[in-house]
């Protein structure tokens, strides 16, 4: 049996960067909070509480003058900014610079009159965090069945979580446009700015699907290791099963099963944009023990 680990896997830089700035937070406090799990991944989330990190809501701000708060990659709403200011709280801000991109653009349609239309999770801290830019008044749906919620009747824009799949993404805009006389999903200029509702989906997460083809279909087996409240993990994994269907999703090493391996010599480990390398790797070691298999020294 040859195991071996997806190297086009594992975390996207803008979670890179939030852990980054945790981790440099954390060598002068002896505790640093994150307002929400700062990555979708247990035993990630695990590893650093070690290192001194709590996790925070907003309910908790009153209780925390004079702490240090971390925002992570996802971002916050204008309020959450107003709260910590109430309350005498530091906030370290590590919004993903894509998300941040996508909040502005969002708030530039908006300010222009545009009905502002969002392909993803309602309660995702992502969405959350855009849709407060627009004073909470924006459409938030996932499916074409729910363009039903949308007026049709006015000039509209489309944009996306950054991490949702492109197919479904593309599959409302079309539906959209046959709908809406004023809608948009192209190019929208103001000041000799150019504003892409099409592009907020993440890039990081978009060219891993083709990738993550190539890599699942050369493999008998593939083990796909992500955190289950992880969006990009759900989308990957589906890509990943689609292109081979002997497809397993695990949250760390304990989820393996045995039987899975039976005849399969080639087995492939791959992951979410928010699993780390060295949970993919303690995976990859769990399997070659349990079968014994020889490593290259």
């Amino acid at each position: 049996m040859k195991v071996t680990v997806d190297r086009q896997s594992g975390f996207c830089w803008g979670v890179v960067r939030a852990i980054d700035i945790a981790e440099e937070e954390m060598e002068e406090l002896s505790k640093l909070y994150s307002l929400g799990p700062i990555i979708h991944n247990p035993t990630e989330i695990e590893r650093l509480e070690q290192k001194g990190m709590g996790i925070v809501s907003h309910s908790d701000f009153p209780r925390l003058k004079g702490q240090k708060v971390l925002i992570r990659a996802h971002g916050e709403p204008p309020s959450t900014y107003q709260l910590a200011k109430e309350h005498g709280v530091t906030l370290i801000d590590a919004t993903c610079p894509v998300v941040i991109k996508v909040q502005e653009r969002v708030r530039k349609f908006y300010d222009a009159g545009y009905q502002i239309v969002i392909f993803g999770k309602k309660n995702h801290a992502e969405v959350v965090g855009v849709v407060g830019h627009v004073n909470n008044e924006a459409v938030v749906i996932r499916t074409v069945d729910e363009i039903s919620e949308v007026d049709l009747s006015k000039k509209t824009v489309l944009f996306s979580q950054t991490t949702m799949d492109k197919a479904t993404f593309y599959e409302i805009a079309r539906t959209l446009r046959e709908k809406i006389k004023e809608f948009e999903v192209g190019t929208f200029e103001e000041s000799a700015i150019d504003f892409h509702a099409k592009d907020t989906i993440c890039g990081q997460v978009s060219g891993r699907d083709k990738k993550l083809r190539e890599y699942a279909g050369q493999n008998d087996l593939m083990i796909f290791v992500a955190g289950r409240n992880s969006s990009n993990g759900k989308v990957l994994y589906d890509v990943c099963r689609d292109a081979n269907p002997n497809s397993y999703f695990v949250e760390n090493e304990k989820e393996l099963q045995r039987e899975w391996f039976e005849g399969k010599e080639r087995v492939g480990i791959s992951g979410a944009t928010s699993t780390p390398q060295w949970l993919m790797e303690k995976v990859k070691y769990s399997i070659e023990q349990m079968f014994n298999v020889a490593v290259p020294a």
